[in-house]
């Protein structure tokens, strides 16, 4: 029978604070039970927008609660496999924040606990339902440039210094460009085009002031197609997001996924009547050869929306049924990243 599932947060950073809480409070699938957090300007927050919401500041408490049905993980990218690890022993079905683990070896003993407590676990790939991406994925498709031979995308960023206390730019396990950014841009390619062959990456600090890796580029090998996957954070000037070239034409396209820019800034989608649909502004161009005709011109991106990826797990867990991101998509992401730092430590390129 369907029934709401009651949800627990842990932890309350960025990612609880923007992308998780708010559909989960907003969706009549979920109810936002709990949510553990020890940071007091976090439990303020919390007490002034998700009112009936239990702040807790001992994992316990959430484990042992057998009301909660699915378990949230938003912490440093080091406590993913842990805190997994117990929510899964614990009965709790697991959304875990990207990266999946830090290592395959991680990977794979959560994918195994899943299969012997029979809990859903998913990975939050929220960038398979920004605007941009599934209007590329479209496009692809539809074949409308032809056999692709070349795919570049970008994930770029200005900040030439360090945010002070940011876990993600201190030398730890997990942290750094490629365990942040990486994820989304290896599970979009992977979505697309399945496996690659063949991996060549590098990964390196760019900024003088950088502990951890700040810049990479992954090449990622198929029969005839050429993936680039960047991310930067000295890029001031804006650069393509995606670049596709086919046989008979190209697509271009400028500009983010708006979702994340109005999440931050505390809209929700049951507050809006255009929920992620990009402004004209920011529409790729598409110049190509369909059926002997010369057509160039802008393409309307499909709307994004992140709420598809909520409802798609709570399907899978009502339905005991596979997620659309399997742990195992999310284990390839985990053992490409690997392939990457080797490739870049090693100059070589690796058969995956």
């Amino acid at each position: 029978m369907n029934h709401i599932l009651n949800t627990a947060i842990i932890g309350f950073g960025l990612s609880g604070r923007v992308f998780h809480a708010p559909f989960i409070s907003e969706l009549d699938e979920f109810k936002l039970s709990k949510i553990l957090t020890r940071n007091e300007g976090s439990k303020n927050y919390i007490a002034k927008h998700y009112e009936g919401t239990e702040v807790v500041k001992d994992l316990e408490l959430i484990l042992n609660d057998q009301t909660i049905d699915l378990v949230i993980i938003t912490t440093p990218n080091k406590l993913h496999y842990s805190f997994a690890k117990q929510a899964l022993k614990s009965g709790k079905h697991v959304l875990i924040e990207k990266p999946f683990t830090v290592t395959t070896d991680e990977a794979d003993d959560l994918i195994r606990l899943s299969k012997e407590y029979n809990r859903i676990l998913t990975v939050f790939q929220n960038r398979r339902y920004d605007s941009d991406f599934k209007t590329v994925k479209h496009i692809i498709e539809q074949g409308l440039l032809g056999k692709l031979v070349e795919y570049e995308v970008h994930f770029d960023r200005f900040r030439n210094h360090l945010k002070p206390n940011a876990w993600k730019e201190k030398d730890e396990p997990g942290a750094g460009i490629l365990y942040d950014l990486g994820p989304h841009l290896i599970d979009q390619a992977l979505v697309l085009f399945g496996e690659p062959q063949k991996i060549f990456a590098d990964v390196r600090k760019q900024r003088s002031c950088s502990d951890v890796d700040d810049y990479f580029e992954i090449i990622l090998y198929y029969d005839r197609l050429k993936v680039t996957l960047k991310a930067g954070m000295l890029v001031k000037e804006s650069l393509p997001k995606y670049i596709l070239l086919g046989e008979n034409g190209s697509f271009v396209k400028y500009g983010m996924d708006i979702q994340e820019r109005d999440l931050r800034d505390g809209k929700v989608p049951k507050n809006s009547t255009n929920w992620g649909q990009e402004p004209v502004s920011i529409h790729g161009t598409i110049n190509t050869e369909l059926n002997g005709l010369a057509v160039r011109g802008k393409v309307t991106s499909l709307a994004g929306d992140y709420r598809d990826y909520f409802k798609d797990v709570y399907n899978a867990i009502n339905k005991n049924c596979e997620p659309y991101v399997t742990p195992l998509q999310a284990r390839t992401t985990i053992k490409i990243i690997e392939l990457a730092i080797k490739s870049s430590e090693e100059g070589k390129t690796f058969n995956l």
